[in-house]
């Protein structure tokens, strides 16, 4: 979507102190711009001044109440003292201390700077005999109200979600750590956008490491626009080549909260609701927040469930086609007979038969998505039924496959990460291949090699299947099963130290010999 393109801002232009002079140089860098706004006043007749600022970007009653109007019913006295009693540093302190009362000033006099506050929705103030720029925060645009998340929505939990302005979401998270060691540290990455990214961490808690290696890899970062955090997401894992997601995505503040409790970074965009947690683990990736507002026994049990549907999700289309073609004499007899029947008609292989329905259930389900929201549920729903019974009754596929094609459909709406049930998705079709060519093992063989890949796995150092492999006890009371919180150490420093950052310093050590 984002061409590369080779193109630097050099603004060879210099405050002058004169505002006329200095806002051609404005209009000039603004050229062909309808949206940037210049307004020029006089101040008593004494001083010119000039106001440049985004339209739409801020708000005008702001520079109207107070801007404007102190600077232009301040006392005629203050500007008109001779330039020899008055010099730049005692008018600067007039302005902020008796003129303007705006939490945010800032003087500049760099152009580069003032350019990207004016772009950012601030307003530049210029005066007369001054060869700096006052910015004021005046920023106010359209947003979205707190809403609740539309692709995480519990039960029992918070029902706020972050949204596109990233002040907003970094107030959700502070709102829930009072506590001095949260810190934000800023980042501007894109060329052309300029995109803002904050980087938070609980200090004391999270490894400093994993801190520096975010920043190192979020600093590396060469291209033009940032316009969503699947941008970053990508150019900062370990493996872009994996099907696997190695970071957490997640739109709720309280899941960011649970994982900076827990040593994690969480990295907040500008314009998107979407916040990257790292490291992010398979086992983690298969939590829902809700596991924790629930009764420990009902969210282990659930959990478990969750390990079912996974494996639901990857074998089921092809284990029947394994048996079905190569291992008839596994299946009970009488289930042998009843498919046997139901085949009779169906003129294609077991696989083919397969790949249809799962590549028409996956057209309907992507066509839900992109379909407005009231009918795509409906056109979803009603077109596998009409789809599937008239597949049936054609004789193009058997009944047994439609129960296991809508089994698997079933299961693979149960992953609370978006990103991971789509990675098994994927997988399932050269499962398929593989059964198809070699039965049961073709699968064996498949699930081998996607072992290994995900031993190899690491998420920022972190191996990705931690703390199974490599194994820690202690990390076992929060992976299959949720102990009860009785039995959880609830002290921050040892979360850090059982969950984050032994197998991390562990690793590094490795690396180390």
């Amino acid at each position: 979507m984002v061409q590369k393109i080779q193109l630097e801002h050099n603004y060879d232009y210099i405050l002058s102190g004169n505002v006329t002079e200095d806002l051609n140089q404005f209009k000039t860098i603004f050229d062909n711009c309808i949206d940037i706004k210049f307004r020029e006043f006089d101040i008593h007749g004494a001083r010119k001044g000039a106001l440049v600022f985004l339209s739409g970007m801020v708000n005008m009653q702001t520079i109207d109440f107070e801007i404007m109007k102190p600077l232009i019913e301040s006392d005629e006295r203050l500007f008109q003292e001779s330039a020899a009693e008055l010099n730049d540093s005692d008018i600067q302190n007039i302005i902020e201390n008796r003129l303007l009362f705006s939490s945010q000033l800032s003087w500049f006099e760099d152009f580069p700077d003032i350019i990207e506050h004016v772009l950012s929705g601030n307003v530049a103030f210029l005066l007369d005999g001054l060869q700096q720029v006052l910015v004021i925060n005046a920023k106010d645009w359209e947003k979205r109200t707190v809403e609740e998340p539309a692709t995480e929505a519990v039960i029992r939990g918070p029902r706020e979600g972050f949204q596109e302005t990233i002040s907003t979401n970094i107030s959700l998270i502070r709102r829930r750590l009072k506590t001095p060691q949260l810190k934000m540290e800023d980042m501007k990455v894109g060329r052309l956008s300029n995109t803002q990214i904050v980087i938070t961490y609980l200090e004391g808690i999270v490894d400093t490491k994993l801190v520096d290696e975010v920043k190192n890899r979020i600093g590396k970062i060469k291209i033009d626009a940032i316009l969503e955090s699947g941008y970053v997401e990508e150019l900062i894992e370990d493996n872009s080549f994996s099907l696997f997601p190695q970071v957490l995505i997640t739109e709720r503040p309280d899941r960011v909260v649970g994982n900076l409790l827990e040593g994690k970074v969480g990295i907040i965009i500008d314009n998107t609701p979407f916040v990257i947690i790292v490291p992010g683990t398979f086992f983690q990736l298969l939590q829902s927040p809700e596991d924790y507002y629930q009764r420990y026994f009902v969210a282990s049990a659930i959990r478990m469930l969750r390990f079912f549907a996974v494996l639901f999700s990857l074998l089921l289309p092809s284990l029947y086609i394994a048996l079905t073609t190569y291992h008839q004499e596994m299946i009970p007899t009488m289930l042998l007979i009843s498919i046997a029947a139901s085949r009779e008609t169906v003129p294609f292989p077991a696989f083919i038969e397969a790949l249809v329905m799962e590549i028409a259930f996956e057209s309907l389900r992507e066509a839900g998505v992109r379909l407005p929201r009231p009918v795509g549920q409906a056109v979803s729903i009603v077109g596998g039924l009409v789809i599937g019974q008239a597949a049936v009754e054609a004789g193009i596929v058997s009944s047994p496959l439609v129960i296991v094609v809508s089994m698997t459909g079933i299961a693979s709406f149960i992953f609370p990460s978006f990103q991971l049930g789509l990675a098994f998705r994927l997988l399932r079709f050269p499962m398929m291949i593989a059964a198809a060519t070699f039965g049961l093992y073709g699968i064996l063989m498949m699930l081998l090699l996607l072992l290994i890949h995900v031993l190899r796995l690491k998420s920022f150092g972190v191996p990705y299947l931690t703390p199974m492999a490599p194994l820690r006890i202690s990390g076992l009371k929060d992976v299959i099963v949720r102990a009860s919180w009785l039995k959880q150490s609830t002290h921050t420093g040892e979360l850090k130290s059982q969950r984050h950052q032994n197998p991390f310093n562990r690793l590094r050590q490795r690396q180390n010999k």
